[in-house]
């Protein structure tokens, strides 16, 4: 329960800043906004200031802004979206994508301010599970990301953790066999029964696991911006080679070997990173916020991307493209999304059962 709260506030959060974004450059360049909703519909209650429609709605993600003209309406009214000059409708475009960074960059400041997770060499810090193979026994019993490995057990020998060597080797000698790790989970101590693999891939292990001593160093509060500004950096070279890599692979190879989350993936991603403290959720939350502002600007229909590529093509030709054609598209662009995210939710539902 705890877990679904903090996806609702991350995403609420992620999606509000954006819209913002858009309502406030919009408010700036004076064309009028009919609506600023927090959350989506159906609504709970709603007010007027400013002749702005102002509503709380009951689904808490985020939330909607409707600007006047947007989908063509008012032409030739100076506050309609649509007879604006196309770099101000460029700006209120893209308004929203660079809240989205501005979001992560505050994000990734408080989470180097609040401490992250760090691999050490100090032989008083527990051995703690760094990764976790796909398909390996450790994913089937479920073991995660930050679990401690205090000892493992067998019915005839047991054996304190001290180094990581003693688990592979351990788990090597009963390989094929039932063992007992005995660990720890942020404040509780499970027993979790594994078969190591006899035979494994190489680099992978007996239990496909990757191991290493990890603790929390934090910054101080006048490093953590621009440590926050360093990790934003590194976040967006990293999504945007990311995505080349699935593009050039779907092209090429018509599949992927990247695995592409919804909102479960997104879900089980939280789950594992409460484990691993406040500051590994921000940094998580951090890169979602950089991941939808690039995704979100990619120039496909339905997204403001697209919308800015329609103002691309506007400026080539020397004409506005009619609003018909334009909301087709995006409509298409949308129903296409939403049957992506689909097929997305559905992979995730069966990587996690």
């Amino acid at each position: 329960m705890l877990t679904l709260l903090f996806v609702l506030i991350i995403i609420g959060l992620l999606i509000l800043a954006h819209e913002w974004g858009h309502f406030y450059s919009a408010r700036k360049l004076e064309v009028k906004v009919e609506e600023f909703g927090f959350g989506f519909p159906p609504k709970i209650i709603s007010w007027v200031r400013g002749g702005i429609k102002y509503s709380v709605n009951l689904l808490p993600l985020g939330g909607f802004v409707k600007i006047f003209g947007e989908h063509g309406e008012g032409a030739g009214n100076r506050e309609s979206f649509i007879s604006r000059p196309a770099w101000q409708r460029f700006i209120i475009l893209a308004a929203g994508v660079g809240m989205n960074i501005v979001l992560a960059w505050v994000f990734f400041s408080a989470g180097t301010l609040a401490g992250l997770p760090y691999a050490v060499d100090d032989q008083k810090v527990p051995i703690s599970v760094v990764g976790v193979l796909p398909g390996s026994p450790a994913e089937k019993v479920g073991l995660k990301f930050g679990d401690q490995i205090l000892r493992i057990t067998t019915s005839n020998e047991q054996e304190k953790i001290n180094e990581e060597q003693q688990v592979r080797n351990f788990s090597e000698k009963y390989g094929g066999k039932e063992i007992t790790l005995i660990i720890k989970r942020q404040e509780e101590v499970l027993n979790i029964n594994i078969v190591p693999r006899a035979e494994y891939p190489i680099g992978e292990g007996p239990m496909g696991i990757a191991l290493a001593r990890i603790t929390t160093q934090a910054v101080s509060w006048y490093q953590a911006p621009w440590e926050g500004l360093k990790t934003l950096g590194r976040s967006i070279v990293l999504t945007v080679s990311g995505l080349v890599f699935i593009l050039k692979e779907l092209i090429l190879e018509q599949k992927t070997s990247i695995a592409v989350s919804g909102p479960v993936g997104i879900f089980t991603m939280v789950g594992d990173s409460r484990s691993l403290g406040l500051g590994y959720l921000l940094q998580l939350a951090g890169l979602l916020s950089v991941n939808l502002a690039i995704l979100n600007f990619l120039p496909i229909p339905a997204l403001d991307g697209g919308r800015v590529l329609f103002l691309g093509i506007e400026k080539i030709r020397g004409k506005k493209v009619s609003p018909k054609w334009e909301n087709a598209a995006h409509a298409i662009g949308f129903a296409l999304l939403i049957f992506l995210m689909i097929l997305v939710t559905f992979k995730d539902i069966s990587r996690v059962l």
